[in-house]
């Protein structure tokens, strides 16, 4: 399987970024196994989710999907349905907070733009007591969204981000973010060499140095991993340094690892969930497929099996 491994990514990732099979998956409804790792179509389905998930002592950040946005009116329905799913929310008195991606929010059309739909958003998640994670993407949009993450905390002390380890600007926006909730993840994207560490052990090191910089600068930490060492060593790294388990929490996907997140919960610690939604899951979907060989038989068995995750 190692052999193929590289081609496989490369395989799931095109097909990723293909708009006629986005368009073509709508049509299709949730396929291949993928109702095992979207939590359905729409927002009522995605609470039901969310409920269940409470129920075993998680917690959990929504994200509803989308891709290939282009448009203001795009951008501008995209932002009123991160609206309503906080009205949702709020409503059904689940624990969750909210995931987004400004790229769905107009940024490849205007930074302006963005951050005004951006300022609605965070103003009613403020509302309702409630949290926004801006969620990082590729290296072109880094700068851009610290920049408006930048402006949103003069007025907001309710959204963070995430930071990329595999960046090698990683530790330097540790530095400069403290104080501010971040998610801290491995990152996904295939990015050159001038700007990311390229082998796994040099981000799993950067990846440990981050997290741990930011615990001892007394900031809340999201650490998004399904890596039980990882965890492991965290946990020891807590511990040793008398981090309160409330200072953190570990973050990981909606359908994996459930055994792992149930475990977690049942030693004290804050799982939280990231569940995604919508009509648009079929890019999320392949990009899961990419990141690991082991998750195409998993698609599979979802094919054959109406087994729930949870």
């Amino acid at each position: 399987m190692m052999g193929l491994e590289q081609p496989m990514k490369q395989f799931f990732m095109y097909l990723s970024k293909s708009k006629s099979m986005n368009k073509a998956a709508k049509r299709w409804g949730l396929k291949f196994g993928a109702s095992q790792v979207v939590a359905g179509k729409n927002i009522e389905s995605a609470i039901k989710v969310v409920k269940r998930l409470n129920e075993k002592g998680l917690v959990c950040t929504l994200d509803h999907l989308g891709e290939f946005v282009d448009s203001k009116e795009e951008a501008l329905e995209a932002t009123q349905y991160c609206i309503k799913t906080l009205d949702a929310i709020a409503e059904s008195g689940v624990k969750c907070n909210l995931s987004v991606k400004m790229t769905q929010l107009g940024l490849d059309i205007s930074d302006e733009f963005c951050l005004e739909n951006m300022r609605r958003i965070v103003q009613t998640a403020k509302d309702y007591d409630n949290f926004v994670r801006i969620d990082m993407e590729d290296f072109f949009h880094c700068q851009l969204t610290l920049d408006i993450l930048a402006i949103l905390r003069q007025e907001f002390d309710n959204v963070g981000t995430v930071i990329q380890a595999y960046l090698f600007r990683a530790d330097q926006d540790i530095e400069n973010l403290k104080g501010v909730s971040l998610r801290l993840v491995k990152g996904a994207y295939k990015e050159s060499p001038k700007v990311a560490f390229q082998e796994k052990q040099q981000v799993d090191d950067n990846y440990l140095n981050i997290i741990k910089k930011h615990l001892l600068s007394g900031s809340y930490t999201a650490i998004a991993t399904h890596d039980h060492e990882m965890i492991a060593e965290v946990k020891k790294f807590a511990e040793a340094n008398q981090i309160l388990k409330t200072q953190f929490e570990f973050q990981m996907l909606y359908g994996f690892r459930t055994n792992l997140q149930l475990e977690l919960v049942g030693g004290g610690y804050t799982i939280r969930v990231y569940v995604p939604f919508g009509q648009d899951w079929y890019g999320y979907f392949m990009r899961r497929l990419a990141e690991r060989p082991q998750n195409v038989s998993f698609a599979l068995r979802g094919l054959i099996s109406k087994e729930k995750s949870y």
